[in-house]
């Protein structure tokens, strides 16, 4: 699966929750915020997914330490999958 965010529509930390929990249908159960996040993407979402965060600069000048917070999760996904040795993976790209 292939999540696509848009950095120019991603401003705030809830403006990400909200994309993603729209781009995953998950708005009737997900907690918006990181700990939910983490929930989500290290158990919920079923394997492969890449997640594509296009425009990130922007998102990352808007959202200030929100965005580090976001991206730190979205690295420990990453590296938990690895660490596991899954062949089907979470990973993401900052474009």
């Amino acid at each position: 699966m292939k999540i696509e965010l848009d950095g120019e529509r991603v401003l705030s930390e809830q403006d990400f929750h909200q994309q993603l929990a729209s781009a995953l249908d998950v708005q009737a159960f997900y907690g918006c915020n990181l700990d939910a996040l983490w929930d989500l993407l290290s158990t919920s979402v079923e394997r492969p997914v890449t997640l594509v965060w296009n425009n990130s600069q922007i998102s990352k000048t808007s959202m200030g330490r929100a965005f580090e917070e976001v991206r730190g999760i979205l690295e420990r996904v990453k590296q938990q999958d690895e660490k596991f040795g899954w062949e089907d993976k979470f990973t993401y790209l900052l474009c």
